[in-house]
């Protein structure tokens, strides 16, 4: 093999970031098929390949023993120490056994190699980069809509933001750059498929711990959050500071961070509620923005009585039971609402 396609290989690994004993671990495999395929199949044998000079040798690898069975397989110690005269019974003896025309199939399975090899890094490469950016948010120019799918360029692949993890009522663009919560990372054999997502809560808390320094200090937390994306979130937090307004400190100054993240949803309405260890009190907290009365909590059933004015009744319940709902899956407490 020339000495120039180790170079090139060389150049491919540094280019592509695939550690060069992956690919030259992969082309002794392949050169040892190689061998047994086209001159003997029953032979144990090595391959060493000089990555200095391009040389390639084939070694027949064989036990010294008293007496020869296999000839494939076995030397006698006479033949072994006429090799190596400290061979002892047991040892294995390398015997060059390249072909001629070796060269030429070493350098055709390289080629095959490496386009193999190469492709299973980079998929490698792609999954580990994308799996360390689960939970997290990316963004990219749509590239292209299919089928209700919209697929966005992230750089060296493309994500996938299903129909169903679309909110109702968002309208996409070719070229337009979207902002989405990496929910899902797939391997297959056809490589990494990155799946995202507008609609899951997840994208909501990273962008508050964005917008908001408090929540990326860790003064303030995020205890939860129930969304019906494109629509209406809840949000409930707490702050670990006395002296810091957790509501306050995601409202932010003149209610621009708020808008910041509500004007990224498209203008999707988002309640922050206070957090509290008291059911009643969190409970009344997450019906905002309707008043509450009193709550009657029964412990065993986790379940709450809540009333409200007359007049508060149906914002408490909120369109098609939304508010509920959410203040709801918000508290995990089942909530009945009725009006005085």
């Amino acid at each position: 093999m020339e000495k120039g396609l180790f170079e090139v290989l060389t150049e491919i690994c540094d280019e592509k970031g695939i550690s060069p004993d992956v690919l030259f671990d992969a082309l002794d495999a392949a050169l040892v098929a190689a061998y047994k395929k086209n001159f003997n199949s029953a032979q144990n044998v090595e391959v060493s390949i000089d990555r200095e000079k391009g040389d390639v040798k084939v070694f027949a690898k064989k036990e010294v023993v008293e007496l020869v069975a296999d000839d494939l397989e076995e030397i006698s110690l006479e033949d072994a120490r006429a090799i190596n005269g400290n061979h002892q019974i047991g040892d294995i003896v390398n015997i060059e056994v390249t072909p001629a025309n070796f060269g030429r199939i070493s350098a055709m399975t390289a080629k095959q190699v490496v386009t193999q090899r190469i492709r299973e890094a980079e998929r490698g490469i792609i999954y580990s980069e994308y799996t360390e950016k689960m939970n997290d948010i990316i963004s990219g120019p749509i590239e292209r809509i299919e089928r209700g799918n919209v697929f966005i360029d992230i750089g060296k692949i493309e994500a996938m933001l299903p129909e169903k993890e679309q909110p109702a009522g968002e309208y996409y663009e070719l070229g337009q750059v979207l902002r989405c919560y990496v929910s899902e990372v797939r391997s297959s054999t056809k490589g990494t498929q990155i799946i995202v997502s507008r609609t899951h809560p997840g994208l909501v808390k990273r962008l508050f711990e964005t917008e908001v320094p408090e929540i990326a200090e860790g003064i303030v937390e995020i205890k939860n959050i129930a969304r019906e994306g494109g629509s209406r979130t809840k949000i409930a937090v707490y702050s670990n500071d006395p002296n810091v307004d957790a509501q306050g400190a995601c409202i932010g100054p003149k209610g621009m961070r708020v808008q910041n993240i509500g004007d990224e949803l498209r203008d999707e309405k988002i309640d922050i509620v206070k957090w509290s260890e008291d059911p009643a009190e969190f409970i009344t907290e997450s019906l905002s923005p309707a008043q509450v009365l009193s709550t009657e909590i029964n412990e065993e059933e986790k379940s709450a009585k809540v009333t409200v004015p007359e007049g508060q009744l149906s914002l408490a319940i909120g369109k098609s039971g939304q508010n509920v709902r959410l203040a709801a899956r918000l508290t995990g407490w089942k909530i009945d609402i009725s009006a005085k």
